[in-house]
């Protein structure tokens, strides 16, 4: 009897291991499987229901008749659709490359142990602190020719200035640029001035004992070293690019007529208040299929240079 027992002790010790075991390897499962089911519902349940109704001719309310790429034939040949996509196309170059040239220059400045470096990176980074909402409602202010810089200019005694983009049909979408740039570039030299601080710094000593001036180092040797951090930087603000419809909305309302619309604000508008439901959702898949134009490159690069590194 007491041998019996003496062996079933460590049975049943090593029988409540393992599924401790169990219980510790199913635990992180079990804590995340709440969220990760919330995401699949809410986020891919939606893009596919998305899909779904840009395949129908849905109007006021979501109406299931299949009617095929009806609503994207529809769409092609919207012309407004074509100004939203052409603006988007300005608008995201001139956003990206200036962010892109202003970001790594503001990084550069700061790069140089400047005296009070931590109160400009604080100046430089807070935009990025305020939403676009507030970003568009300061500077429509600022390029109001009533109220803002063509009226204090022109109360100095500069009559004749003009500055009237606002309210230009030809230059509104520049606005946009201003004051996305504004918001974005200390983001950008944030990201910039992490990678420069990630550089050994006896490169840059090497170069400057062969003779190579400041500007030719950073332009030959450091800014190489940071393709990765530009390459991060483009996706991230290639993204906001294409997802803009706050700063539209506050700074332009996407006019004059609709000559600054970008097309998150002609999903909206044709998707809740001109109640075509069908033709709004075609614009959505299009707008995902350019987030995932950029995304699936950066996803690939990312996996490749885990596995060549």
């Amino acid at each position: 009897m007491t041998h019996s027992t003496s062996v079933a002790r460590p049975a049943r010790a090593a029988a409540q291991r393992s599924s401790a075991g169990h219980l510790q390897a199913w635990l992180p499962r079990l804590v995340l499987a709440p969220s990760v089911a919330v995401s699949l519902f809410f986020v891919y349940g939606f893009m596919l229901w998305t899909f779904i109704l840009s395949l129908t001719n849905s109007r006021m309310l979501p109406s299931y008749d299949l009617v095929g790429f009806a609503q994207y034939a529809r769409l092609m040949a919207n012309d407004r659709w074509w100004v939203a996509s052409t603006n988007l196309v300005v608008f995201g170059a001139l956003f990206v490359g200036i962010c892109l040239v202003v970001g790594a220059l503001l990084a550069i400045l700061l790069d140089q142990r400047i005296r009070q470096e931590g109160a400009l990176r604080t100046l430089y980074l807070y935009p990025m602190a305020l939403s676009f909402i507030v970003t568009g409602v300061v500077w429509k202010w600022l390029l109001n020719p009533g109220l803002g810089i063509q009226a204090m200019v022109r109360s100095w005694g500069f009559e004749s200035f003009t500055f009237d983009w606002l309210v230009n049909p030809d230059m509104a979408v520049y606005t946009l640029v201003i004051a996305a740039v504004w918001q974005a570039s200390g983001f950008v030299m944030a990201l910039f001035l992490a990678g420069l601080r990630g550089i050994d710094d006896s490169i840059i000593k090497a170069a400057q004992l062969d003779g190579a001036s400041l500007p030719r180092i950073y332009w030959r040797v450091v800014l190489p070293c940071l393709r990765p951090v530009v390459f991060s930087a483009v996706m991230i603000l290639s993204h906001i690019a294409i997802k803009s419809f706050d700063l539209v909305v506050a700074l332009t309302g996407g006019g004059p007529g609709y000559a600054s619309d970008l097309p998150a604000t002609f999903m909206y508008a044709h998707a809740f208040t001109r109640a075509q439901i069908g033709l709004g959702s075609a614009s959505a898949m299009l707008m995902l299929g350019g987030v995932l134009a950029i995304l699936i490159p950066y996803l690939y690069s990312e996996l490749r240079s885990r596995q060549h590194g």
